[in-house]
């Protein structure tokens, strides 16, 4: 089996534009448009089986839109999801949003602080951690970006320090373009989890898989970052290091399995 823990998803009508914006944010070809169906023509031709779905929110009126196409989705597809959330909503609009997530069996919540431009530690956001620590709903968090300061490793590990009951795959292997403070400040952390996502493009394999087992295979997600990525060349990537048949297992889908289908513990 072969779980996608992080994949972008937006409707027909948008997928071009939305996967040009992410090609203009990060200064880099897209390979897919973000539809269903080129999500689907990539996990037909990887092996994929299941994936997370998730979006970004950019303005608190996305919210429920987003949250209310990945619901279709997510039932249509037989895959999870994330419900997007954004730092300006209000409580009530956060109650709201998780209400629905709760509803319609969201595995989590997503959230991007650099595209939604707030430090991931400003204890003004800390509300919605506290409110997915106590809804048991993992976060998948965006983490690292050189150009900016407001997801770097840094604030990532105070996030999970102050929050040691909320379950947290911080992206990226901890830190798009900031791996190294990422391997050097996350590895340990009890509630921190990382994907593999728009990292193994750039890391020679040794040092890849060096990273990976400093956090260790069993907190390690397979993810593509689906538009950004194909999944067969990931694999390909992933499959290159070296890495033990057993850590292949649940980086491939055991890890995802538990924390976002339900499925075997990702710490057994």
């Amino acid at each position: 089996m072969i779980i996608d823990a992080h994949a972008h998803l937006y409707p027909d009508a948008i997928a071009e534009r939305a996967s040009g914006s992410i090609a203009s944010f990060y200064e880099m070809p897209t390979r897919y448009d973000g539809s269903a169906r080129a999500l689907l023509d990539a996990c037909e031709r990887a092996g994929v089986e299941k994936c997370v779905l998730c979006s970004v929110a950019t303005a608190p009126a996305q919210v429920g839109p987003i949250n209310k196409f990945l619901a279709g989705e997510k039932a249509r597809l037989g895959f999870a999801a994330l419900c997007a959330l954004h730092p300006h909503m209000t409580e009530a609009q956060l109650a709201g949003a998780l209400d629905f997530a709760r509803a319609n069996g969201f595995a989590g919540a997503k959230l991007h602080p650099d595209c939604q431009r707030f430090q991931a530690d400003d204890p003004k956001v800390f509300f919605l951690y506290e409110a997915l620590a106590a809804a048991r709903l993992p976060l998948l968090l965006h983490a690292g970006d050189s150009r900016y300061d407001f997801s770097s490793p840094a604030r990532v590990a105070g996030v999970a320090k102050a929050f040691p009951g909320l379950t947290l795959v911080a992206a990226h292997l901890g830190g798009w373009s900031q791996w190294e403070d990422g391997a050097r400040l996350l590895p340990g952390l009890g509630n921190v989890l990382v994907d593999t996502s728009s990292s193994l493009y750039s890391l020679p394999p040794a040092r890849a898989r060096e990273i990976i087992r400093a956090f260790g295979a069993e907190r390690v997600l397979f993810g593509t970052d689906f538009p950004m990525w194909d999944a067969a060349d990931e694999l390909r990537l992933l499959r290159g290091l070296g890495l033990t048949e057993e850590e292949l297992e649940r980086v491939l889908w055991r890890n995802a399995a538990g924390v976002f289908f339900g499925g075997e513990s990702r710490y057994s």
